[in-house]
């Protein structure tokens, strides 16, 4: 058998998995070949968008399932010994294991970034010198520092369905980076996680096995909408069975030990909304708070009071977007995140959608507007003379031809490209979402005539609207299309075929920005969602640039006219063939200055507004 002629898969075969065989590891539960690390990033070009190659391990050892040690990277024989190592690095830097191994069949280069002053961190050895699984354990163990009483926790084994399905390498690093803090005694925790990365399905894990450990054994989610309570409890969080319960009624019923809770029910601004203060101050020993930028941070926050009150439990704070403003520091609070997996890894890594930014320059926008003298409003009532500009259309002041013009930029956007694709339209209040509504439905009379449900306002005063949230974010249900909005859909809604986003709101924080470009960040194959796009009436985009987190992308800046009027949309010629980010891009250009803050609370639903 001439070796050099064998394949990479021959030399794994044959040579590789045997000797690892032989040094004692268990094929079962400590190794893993093809290990899909990367799910290969999305290049999007015209209308068209395709995966570059999965990057996958060819071998991963274990100390456990999900315990990650050692990467193996092969090479077919008629390559040098070590020509896998510097891939083999950055796969081992991803999952953050010490021990590198790279081999053509003739032996090893061994990696060790454990080893101590003086001695070589990369060693030749032979097949049969492969170390055993002891070995490498107790190397990491005195790497980590690892005491003896710490290690039954960090050890704990995760949550397994029985379906195969294994946390991605940043939730394991999340998930791991956890549990040892909490080991460590760290009582408070930060985790940063883009939108769309599965926060809810990490926090579950990290408690799972906290209580399984029996490190914590009463434990507190908290949320502040209901549906992201809800969809915990019937997804990620169904493991715990008869443990769990959902505090309803501002009743803490002490015989679970899982209790799900909105803050608005467990506090309020008289002390008979308490109902936190039912129990004792230590008897939640873990408390983790979703989208903890919402508020639990900040000193004067009435959610505040229920982490100060059950100061003794240690606290996970779930955030895709850290606040850090005057007023409110997660950081502070928390302290450094033990670990931050950003939009742009995501985009990079091939696990969230890469956008294109359109902003739409409209001249009254630029210009601003002014009444002619002693003009009045639809109520007779007499318009301030003054020039009114973007930050006071559709809150002071109400240009129904502006609106009309929005809409009929949205709608010739959609026949363009995909009538069907889901879109969500931010609007400033619930007045300016329903006028919204209302003109999105005059320019797509073919599509309304279809189905009355085409256009629909899902906010949260309107009843008839947010039942039809879980119809617009089901994949197999065609309608409602396109949704209008203002508060309720910038967080915890999981639109994982939301193809447009259209931001037509004054947004007034990076937070809340990044909460609402997050409703189109998820993939979904199945129904070829892999990018989306982002039409801007507002210069959001630019004022919130923040390339360390979302990346970078080039940025077309479009008039109307060019949406609506133009003939060519997949030639060369077309202003929208070459909007998308480049290969080495993610996200948005042109940083412009810093926020100023969030505006989180109900939805605004401005009564005042003169009517042009």
């Amino acid at each position: 058998m001439d070796k050099k002629a064998l394949s990479e898969a021959d030399i794994i075969t044959k040579y590789i998995l045997p000797a690892v065989d032989n040094a004692g590891w268990d094929a079962m539960t400590q190794l893993r070949q093809e290990v899909k690390l990367r799910d290969g990033k999305v290049i999007v070009r015209g209308q068209m968008g395709i995966r570059k190659t999965v990057k996958s391990a060819d071998i991963v050892l274990y100390h456990k399932p999900n315990m990650p040690l050692a990467v193996i990277e092969a090479k077919a024989n008629k390559h040098d010994i070590g020509k896998g190592m510097q891939q083999g690095l950055d796969y081992a830097r991803l999952l953050e294991v010490p021990f590198i191994f790279a081999s053509n069949g003739d032996g090893f280069i061994f990696h060790d970034k454990t080893a101590s002053d003086g001695q070589p961190i990369e060693t030749q050895i032979s097949l049969d010198e492969f170390p055993s699984p002891e070995q490498l354990w107790n190397k990491f163990v005195a790497f980590k520092g690892y005491s003896e009483a710490q290690l039954p926790t960090i050890t704990q084994d995760y949550h397994d369905d029985g379906s195969g399905k294994a946390p991605r390498y940043y939730q394991l690093q999340a998930i791991n980076k956890s549990i040892e803090a909490i080991a460590r005694g760290k009582d408070r925790i930060l985790l940063v996680m883009a939108t769309g990365t599965g926060k809810t399905y990490t926090a579950f894990q990290i408690i799972w096995r906290l209580w399984k450990a029996k490190q914590r054994k009463r434990i507190l989610f908290l949320a502040d909408r209901n549906i992201l309570v809800d969809q915990s409890r019937t997804g990620d969080f169904q493991p715990f069975g008869k443990a769990m319960t959902k505090i309803t009624g501002r009743e803490v019923d002490p015989a679970y030990e899982v209790h799900l809770a909105l803050y608005q029910a467990l506090t309020g601004p008289e002390e008979y909304q308490k109902a936190y203060k039912q129990v004792n101050p230590n008897f939640f020993d873990l408390i983790v708070i979703d989208e903890c930028h919402r508020g639990s941070a900040a000193d004067d926050s009435a959610w505040r009071e229920i982490l100060e009150y059950f100061n003794s439990a240690t606290q996970i704070g779930l955030t895709a977007t850290p606040k850090e403003t005057e007023e409110v520091s997660n950081i502070d609070y928390f302290g450094e995140p033990v670990y931050t997996y950003s939009l742009k890894e995501g985009i990079e890594d091939g696990f969230l959608a890469p956008y294109k930014v359109m902003r739409v320059d409209l001249d009254i926008d630029a210009f601003g507007w002014r009444p002619e003298e002693g003009q009045v409003d639809n109520n007779g009532e007499l318009i301030d003379d003054r020039i009114y500009n973007g930050k006071d259309f559709d809150r002071n002041i109400i240009i129904d031809e502006r609106t009309d013009l929005v809409a009929k930029t949205i709608s010739a956007y959609l026949q363009r490209t995909d009538p069907m694709a889901k879109t969500i339209v931010f609007c400033n209040n619930i007045n300016h979402a329903e006028r919204m509504r209302q003109a999105l439905i005059n320019h797509n009379p073919e599509q309304v005539k279809k189905n009355d449900k085409y256009v629909m306002r899902i906010t949260g005063d309107d009843e008839i609207g947010k039942g039809q949230l879980g119809n617009f974010i089901n994949p197999k249900k065609s309608y409602p299309v396109i949704a209008t909005t203002s508060e309720l859909m910038t967080t915890g809604v999981d639109a994982k075929t939301c193809k447009l986003i259209v931001l037509d709101q004054n947004i007034k924080s990076m937070t809340k920005f990044k909460q609402i470009i997050g409703r189109g960040t998820r993939i979904d194959d199945r129904y070829n969602k892999l990018w989306f796009t982002i039409l801007d009436f507002r210069k959001a985009t630019e004022l919130f640039a923040d390339p360390a987190f979302d990346g970078e992308s080039e940025q077309i800046k479009v008039t109307p006219d060019v949406i609506i009027n133009g003939d060519k949309w997949i030639t060369e010629d077309s202003p929208f063939n070459d909007d998308t980010p480049s290969e080495g891009d993610g996200m948005i250009s042109e940083p412009n200055g810093p926020t100023d803050g969030d505006d989180w609370g109900s939805e605004p639903n401005d009564k005042k507004p003169f009517i042009k």
